[in-house]
């Protein structure tokens, strides 16, 4: 055991400096804010609350990354309606006290629209603020379903499927594989507990035998992991922000209870960097919700593009894919609306949009969204269960079960 714990301290160590780093890079003024490109006139100015230091830094840096090079594409362009993209930057370090600051901040520098690019928790407490700004906005990779339900949501869109979806396509694959009994192991960040609340709410199909958190910053959690191998679950669900805390949790899952079937958030499934930090083999047959599908013409176009951009070993994940969507939904309602002055107008443009082709999800996957519909996914199609080889890599769809496409 002691072993486990000195790997598992240097690899948190490995991450926070990983992360620090990150961090850095995203926040060094003028280095990384797209240029005007080929495109003229007065730039539209957008808002982006990015986490790049807090807890949900470990998925919002990847997305942030991606929307930075999709508005750089747009401007290379040609830019929206003649007109540059101009993004100015704040971070609410995913902390709901900080939100009505920092987007205040984004409004006073001429932002006309946001992406919230933030944990879940802390979008939640964007929602009263977006309506005393009037101001429009789309969380990119945000899967909590009550984001965009009322109150205080006519201004608040998400593309990908939520909680809900999640907690269907989790019972399909337990009952597919015969698991009654399930364990859980979470992180503490209000992130996740907001997300573990809708997410465990709808998942009546099982039994959770036991439920044990551990710090996000956690350098051992055998002690956790023990007392859930004691409880005798049919299979452990991981529900983390990934990062460190996940790393940890696969070691020393795959060290105490091989023998157990493993399922996870989306999390580790779209950090590459972790991977490679696991110990070997730590992460095979770990199962997790994935939004990338490799057959989708588009996530091929995004891949190439993406490793043009970032090196041929670049690894997409459903941040990318998602950030890159939300910018191209935004553009389009930008040119529905013929242009930003009128926020009551864009964001009813906004609500236009049907049936937009997405970039993640199954070929056939599609967005759509109405002055009722916040939610842009158009389905089940947006989600696949993605299984884990032996070289600590997805390995592709998990043959037991897959979500049905119905829209």
């Amino acid at each position: 055991m002691g072993v486990l714990a000195t790997r598992s301290r240097r690899i948190v160590s490995c991450l926070a400096v990983a992360a620090i780093a990150l961090a850095g890079c995203g926040n060094k003024a003028g280095e990384d804010k797209p240029s005007n490109g080929t495109a003229t006139g007065e730039p539209i100015i957008i808002g982006m609350d990015e986490d790049s230091t807090g807890s949900g830094a470990a998925y919002s840096v990847i997305a942030g990354k991606t929307i930075r090079l999709a508005i750089q594409d747009i401007n290379d362009k040609g830019g929206v309606l003649g007109r540059p993209l101009k993004l100015v930057v704040e971070n609410d370090e995913s902390d709901p006290t900080k939100v009505p600051a920092t987007l205040q901040k984004l409004a006073s520098q001429g932002a006309k629209a946001l992406f919230l690019q933030s944990g879940s928790a802390a979008i939640l407490q964007a929602k009263s603020t977006l309506t005393q700004l009037g101001l429009p906005a789309i969380a990119p990779t945000g899967v909590t379903a009550t984001l965009v339900t009322p109150p205080d949501n006519e201004l608040i869109y998400m593309l990908a499927n939520t909680t809900n979806d999640w907690a269907q396509v989790y019972c399909g694959a337990f009952a597919a594989a015969g698991i009654k009994k399930i364990g859980v192991l979470t992180d503490d960040t209000t992130t996740i507990a907001a997300l573990d609340k809708a997410l465990f709410a709808q998942m009546t199909c099982v039994e959770f035998a036991a439920t044990e958190k551990g710090a996000a910053n956690a350098s051992d959690l055998s002690a956790q992991v023990a007392r859930l191998k004691n409880a005798k679950p049919d299979a452990v669900l991981v529900t983390s922000v990934g990062g460190a805390f996940e790393v940890l949790a696969q070691n020393t899952l795959g060290s105490q209870m091989a023998g157990t079937k493993r399922f996870s958030l989306a999390s580790i499934g779209n950090q590459p960097s972790s991977w490679k930090l696991a110990a070997p083999g730590a992460l095979n047959g770990l199962i997790f919700m994935g939004s990338i599908n490799t057959e989708n013409p588009r996530t091929k176009d995004l891949i190439k593009l993406l490793q043009d951009k970032n090196g041929k070993d670049y690894d997409i994940t459903a941040y990318d894919a998602q950030a890159w969507d939300a910018v191209h939904v935004l553009k389009a309602a930008i040119e529905k609306a013929g242009g930003v002055d009128d926020p009551k107008k864009l964001n009813e443009a906004i609500q236009s949009i049907k049936a937009y082709p997405a970039t993640f999800g199954q070929g056939n996957f599609t967005l759509s969204f109405s002055a009722e519909k916040h939610l842009g996914a158009d389905g089940a199609c947006g989600l696949s269960l993605v299984e884990f080889g032996s070289d600590n890599k997805p390995k592709g769809p998990w043959a037991t079960f897959q979500p049905p496409c119905n829209k």
